[in-house]
């Protein structure tokens, strides 16, 4: 989903396609990861969009609330601690579209515990999180279902993994 509340499913074929073919590659990590012995969850986001608050920086991702409740369980028992994420960028196959596509596959390695957020957000939109992130070479992904139960936030220190080099350099040259 992205931040401008439409369904990369309604958009455009390429988008569409794009968006279905990163969540069955999410699905089909997190079976390799089983495969390896791991617990892996795949998250379904509803919508992604930018938030700047005085509570949090970065993409507020939404998903169900038993999706949350899955998310929020494994963090806030203090089983899990993530501390690597690998992120897999896909490129749209439409030249000059806006919309970006990324999974980011939270992990900690000693409790092998994988969290799999697919990601589709607008570039327009995101830019000015995505500023700051590069500037602070932090970038955060909060999970919530509704922000008034809480959120959990997974920090990603090269945000430029989350973007095209031509996106960077078109703002440098602005």
């Amino acid at each position: 989903m992205t931040g401008d509340d439409s369904d990369p499913a309604n958009g455009s074929e390429s988008t569409a396609s794009l968006w279905t073919a990163l969540l069955a590659d999410a699905r089909a990590i997190a079976q390799e990861y089983r495969e390896d012995g791991w617990d892996a969850v795949v998250l379904e986001p509803t919508d992604v969009a930018p938030i700047d608050s005085e509570e949090r920086v970065g993409l507020d991702v939404t998903v169900s609330a038993d999706e949350y409740g899955v998310a929020a369980g494994l963090i806030e028992d203090g089983d899990v601690t993530i501390t690597a994420a690998d992120v897999y960028y896909r490129p749209l196959a439409e030249a000059g579209s806006d919309q970006r596509i990324a999974l980011a596959a939270e992990r900690d390695d000693d409790s092998k515990t994988a969290i799999l957020i697919p990601l589709a957000y607008d570039i327009t939109a995101v830019r000015p999180v995505f500023e700051t992130a590069l500037l602070e070479d932090q970038l955060l992904v909060h999970v919530l279902a509704d922000p008034d139960d809480g959120w959990v936030s997974f920090s990603h220190d090269d945000p430029s993994l989350f973007l095209e080099e031509a996106d960077v350099r078109a703002w440098n040259a602005e």
